[in-house]
This record gives C-alpha cells, sequence and structure tokens, in this order.
C-alpha cells in the first residue's frame, strides 16, 4: 500500500484527467517536475505531493493534512489570449477540486486552495512559459 500523500496525489491525478477542462490535459504525478524548455510547448499539468501536517483530535484519532501542488506549465506567446485561457483553465481546476470530493480518496476533504503568485512573472519573462501553482490541501482524519 502506498503512503496516504501518494494515494492522495493519485487520487487528484485520476481526477483530474477524468474531467473535461477547457483545454484537454493529461495530469501525471511527480517527485520533481523537471523538463526542458523545448518540451513545454505542449501543456504540462504535474501532480507533486508537497507536505503533511498532523494533529491529535483525541486518544484515539489524528487530524491530518495533507497538502498537493498542482503545476500548470506551458511555453506561450505572451499575449492576453494565450495567459487569459491558462489562467481560466488554472481556475477551472481549483474550482473543481474544491467542490468535487476525490472519486478514489473519498475519505479526504479539500480544505483550502492557495494559488500565491497566480503565475510567475519571472517564467514567463526569462522563458516565455507559463507557471502556475494550486497548493491544495486535503484533510484526512485516522
Amino acid at each position: 500500500m502506498p503512503a496516504t500523500i501518494l494515494a492522495l496525489a493519485d487520487a487528484v491525478v485520476e481526477q483530474l484527467n477524468a474531467t473535461a477542462f477547457s483545454q484537454p490535459l493529461v495530469a501525471v504525478r511527480h517527485y520533481q517536475p523537471v523538463f526542458e524548455l523545448s518540451e513545454m510547448t505542449e501543456l504540462r499539468v504535474s501532480v507533486v505531493p508537497r507536505s503533511v501536517a498532523s494533529k491529535a483530535l483525541d486518544r484515539n484519532r489524528d487530524g491530518f493534512d495533507y497538502r498537493i501542488d498542482v503545476a500548470v506549465q506551458r511555453k506561450v506567446e505572451p499575449t492576453a489570449g494565450n495567459l487569459d485561457a491558462l489562467m481560466e483553465l488554472v481556475e477551472e481546476i481549483a474550482d473543481h477540486v474544491r467542490s468535487h470530493p476525490l472519486a478514489g480518496f473519498p475519505q479526504a476533504r479539500c480544505t483550502e486552495v492557495a494559488n500565491e503568485p497566480v503565475y510567475a512573472a519571472e517564467h514567463l519573462e526569462e522563458f516565455r512559459q507559463f507557471t502556475s501553482v494550486l497548493t491544495l490541501t486535503f484533510k484526512v482524519w485516522r
């Protein structure tokens, strides 16, 4: 049985891949999503386990906060239309994960979605690459 955070990340991948968004995507779980710039002409959605924090609830149960990063990346011409479409996709992903329980991990609840900053300005300036990272927090009790 995989570590809980890996099972949760895999459930995020499955959910994203099973959902129709405004742009077709294929999410993949990574430990380190490092790509060559030449590979970035296609949309990349990377799911990366980030952190775990636990807190005792009582003698028999703990509450766990699992953080999973979802990176949306693509090398694009930085026009308003291209960037707007990618920002829309990031928002769609955030809204979907927040409002739909994970079919592959139904006992987890998404309690927080952070997107700070909403895109990496340095990637856009230096590489002409849109990069936005959502940090999803899932609560699990066990």
